[in-house]
């Protein structure tokens, strides 16, 4: 190795030894082109000296130099010889690898959530890691659940399952039933009494005077009232007993037969039900005292709100409280209040000081709608109708105060206390069962928006008032209202529409995507212009997985699904990507369903181009990636709950539990069938055989809708199958006949209407010769002369021998026309 060295040296000597830049880079090229650093070739001293008389980089032509220029570099662990290679120091070493530079990352959204608390989005951050405790207000069962309840149930079902399934939170769900409280024991006693008042079988006269008589603080009560829809509603049920009035009087008043004065009776009955419940409970009310009364309806509700939010396939909740069932809870909850210095009794009652509460250094009153604080309307509403008596309200030391625990009267239920025979107020029912079960502090709290003030105000104050601190609540989520057709809605009011009415309109699926496509803490309209909105978005997305599915069942070997990609391929998954980014920052910002909505429609959109403008070409469609896509869309409909079952792609077929069997079991035998028809129709046009083909239409249009299967018959193409739910196929084919004898009508109108301009037109011209040029043409032959008297031309007399015959023409065919009308 040393005789080496030497003998470079003495090369180098002579390299060296050259003045000329050019030449002595030249022989060093040359002699540096014998020597590999692969086989383990490491600079010397003598290597360090040539390349230190070097005045500049080597040019590139002079690839030998520069190889071993920068092998030098490179391998040097001396940082003044990397960064002068012409300088460079001997040592010994492997090559090693350039340094390597870190992508930048791109700022990632965070979950925000619209916080009632601060009218802001906030980042969403859970208190203890990723669970999340939600408690979520339930309903008060006293009648048929509406889409008021929909609305705020369907929307939280929504965030809970984005929350859990797509952010991938540990959520722990609780809900109440409220089964006591003024409406439900109001309520409980109208229906028994007027049941009671029904099962004596009063005679029509009886019911005739009861009637009136009610009418007469009823209809103080509507003079009294300032609201102007419960006026509108009181004034409707006047009309309608009135109008159920006069008939009973004018048959009684005649002596008619006793049928038809029954029949009447029982029609005014009908007709004055809410009446003559509010007057018999305002009289015998007090006098109901079996408590089992109040607890069957609320009983018979509950099942039937359960049995609602089933078919609109809202999860159930990890935990259902009921009132009834934490009254040692609430007392418990109720007394601590009172020993913290925020609770007072009063004649039996226990109430709220929300001036001591709000004095405190440490504790805010209405923090959610301080503006609010004051409105005796909201005040009352929230104590209930049988707590706002003269009586009861003289009991509290500020109007702002509100009941703990209320003091029972006759014809109400009632629990043992420290304070006497009571039940609880409407809001602390709230606050100690969520205590109970999620603690001092909860991540979540969800209600309507016109629960704000006071309820949730009040929750706030008196869990924060037991606990002692100022964080029961984190995030306060609160839906949106609902409207029907733009007119508020209310159960109160008797304006609402029953969940059970509202899915014999449209599917459970329908209404989750309506309100998919709002958000979820704004006013919706339920009309049929939203659900038609929903509908169609419904068929949009089906369509769409059902050729996907028609277009992944096309036969291919193992290999031949990876098939190259070009531009449509790449654009399409570029976008594809891009939507799904579009997606998760519209997830991340206040669960934005309706932008996702959009954004899903967008990208289904652009797959349907793709698709057809493969087939325009006569290719087939890259099956992996649309069936990539379609997964994607599934998914997020099924996180949605838009989509049940395990079906991978596509809305369920023939029912839940049942779909994948019925399309992997039924879907072979459809192709077969399809096949055979399409050679069959082959055959026939050949040989010009239209009775077979009219069946093979038949087959397509009638019998196999029957049986939720569509075919789709493509010009130059396989016929597509499809399974379809047989109700949507009928529908199809309804609107399709009718669409048909709507283009048929309007042919013959247009028809029609062309028949009569021709008419006109023939008429217009037999008038039009006759005034200008024929008063003197038709006795004395070819016309010389105008009306005033001026000579014609030839040219001009010509003309009109033309004019003449073609009105001539068209008068006989007018005539012929009418003659054949008249036959």
């Amino acid at each position: 190795m040393a005789a080496a060295a030497g003998e470079q040296a003495v090369s180098y000597q002579s390299v060296l030894g050259i003045s000329d830049e050019k030449a002595r880079l030249s022989a060093l090229h040359d002699f540096l082109s014998s020597r590999s650093y692969i086989q383990g070739y490491t600079f010397s001293q003598a290597d360090v000296e040539v390349f230190s008389h070097l005045a500049a980089p080597p040019p590139d032509h002079y690839f030998h130099v520069v190889r071993w220029y920068r092998h030098i570099a490179a391998i040097s662990s001396d940082p003044a010889v990397q960064s002068n290679p012409h300088n460079p120091q001997p040592c010994k070493g492997r090559r090693t690898q350039p340094q390597w530079t870190p992508p930048e990352a791109k700022e990632q959204p965070q979950l925000r959530l619209y916080n009632s608390l601060t009218r802001n989005k906030e980042v969403f951050v859970p208190q203890n890691g990723k669970k999340v405790t939600w408690y979520c207000c339930g309903p008060t069962v006293y009648d048929a659940s509406h889409m008021g309840h929909a609305r705020s149930y369907i929307s939280f079902d929504i965030l809970r399952r984005v929350l859990k399934d797509y952010f991938k939170y540990d959520v722990f769900y609780c809900m109440n039933i409220t089964d006591i409280d003024d409406k439900i024991i109001k309520r409980a006693r109208q229906n028994h009494l007027y049941q009671q008042y029904k099962e004596n079988q009063p005679g029509p006269s009886t019911v005739l005077a009861d009637v009136k008589t009610a009418l007469t603080p009823f209809l103080i009560k509507v003079s009294e009232t300032t609201d102007p829809d419960k006026k509108q509603m009181l004034e409707k049920l006047q009309i309608a007993v009135t109008a159920a009035i006069r008939p009973l009087e004018e048959a009684m008043n005649n002596s008619a037969g006793a049928e038809e004065v029954q029949g009447l009776a029982q029609t005014l009955l009908q007709e004055s039900a809410d009446l003559l419940s509010d007057w018999l409970d305002t009289k015998k009310g007090a006098e109901v005292t079996d408590n089992s009364i109040f607890s069957q309806l609320p009983k018979y509700w509950e099942g039937e709100y359960h049995k609602d939010m089933h078919a609109l396939n809202v999860l159930p909740p990890d935990v259902l409280t009921r009132v009834s069932e934490y009254v040692p809870e609430i007392v418990e909850f109720v007394q601590r209040i009172v020993d913290n210095g925020y609770g007072y009794v009063s004649n039996g009652s226990v109430y709220f000081s929300t001036a001591k509460f709000h004095a405190s250094d440490k504790h805010y009153y209405a923090k959610l709608v301080p503006e609010a604080v004051g409105d005796q309307k909201a005040l009352q509403e929230g104590e209930g109708d049988l707590s706002i008596s003269a009586d009861r309200l003289s009991e509290k030391q500020s109007p702002n105060d509100f009941a703990l625990w209320k003091a029972s009267k006759p014809g109400e239920p009632s629990w043992d206390s420290p304070w006497g025979k009571g039940r609880p107020g409407w809001h602390i029912e709230c606050s100690a069962m969520a205590g109970s079960i999620l603690g001092d502090s909860m991540d979540i709290h969800g209600g309507g928006f016109d629960l704000r003030f006071p309820h949730h105000d009040n929750e706030l104050a008196q869990s924060e008032a037991y606990f002692d601190n100022d964080h029961w609540v984190r995030y306060f989520l609160h839906t949106g209202h609902l409207t029907i057709a733009g007119c508020k809605m209310s159960k109160s009011l008797k304006n609402f529409i029953t969940i059970k009415d509202a899915l014999q309109r449209n599917t459970a699926r329908q209404l989750r995507l309506a309100f998919l496509m709002h958000s979820w803490k704004d006013t919706l309209d339920y009309s049929t212009n939203t659900m038609e909105s929903a509908v169609q978005y419904e068929k949009f997305m089906n369509e769409f997985f059902l050729n996907v599915k028609d277009i992944l069942r096309t036969p291919t070997d193992i290999t031949g699904q990876y098939v190259r990609w070009e531009s449509p391929e790449i654009e399409l998954n570029n976008s594809f990507y891009y939507k799904k980014s579009s997606v998760h920052t519209a997830l991340c910002d206040n669960i934005d369903t309706r932008t996702v909505m959009e954004e899903m429609r967008a990208l289904v959109g652009q797959c349907n181009s793709y698709i057809a403008g493969k087939k325009a070409a006569k290719q087939t469609p890259n099956k992996m990636l649309l069936e990539s896509i379609s997964t994607y869309l599934t998914s997020m409909l099924k996180i949605f709950g838009a989509i049940e079952g395990e079906e991978p792609i596509g809305f369920p077929v023939g029912g839940n539990g049942q779909n994948l069997n019925l399309e992997s079991t039924v879907m072979p035998y459809l192709q077969v069938l399809s096949q055979f028809r399409e050679g069959v129709r082959q055959i026939a046009r050949e040989n010009k055989v239209l009775g077979v083909l009219q069946l093979c239409d038949s087959l397509r249009d009638d019998v196999l809708p029957e049986l939720g299967v569509r075919l789709e018959d493509h010009e130059g193409l396989p016929t597509v199958v499809k399974l379809v739910d047989k109700e949507t196929l009928l529908r199809e084919k309804e609107e399709k006949k009718k669409a048909e004898e709507e283009k048929r009508r309007k042919k013959e109108e247009a028809a029609r209407k062309k028949q009569e301009q021709e008419v006109n037109v023939m008429l217009s011209t037999i008038i039009t010769v006759d005034i200008l040029t024929l008063s003197s043409f038709i006795p004395l032959g070819d016309p010389t002369t105008r009306p005033e008297g001026k000579e014609l031309s030839k040219g001009q007399t010509k003309k009109l021998r033309k004019l003449y015959e073609a009105a001539k023409r068209n008068l006989q065919d007018y005539c012929r026309m009418v003659r054949t009308r008249q036959r």
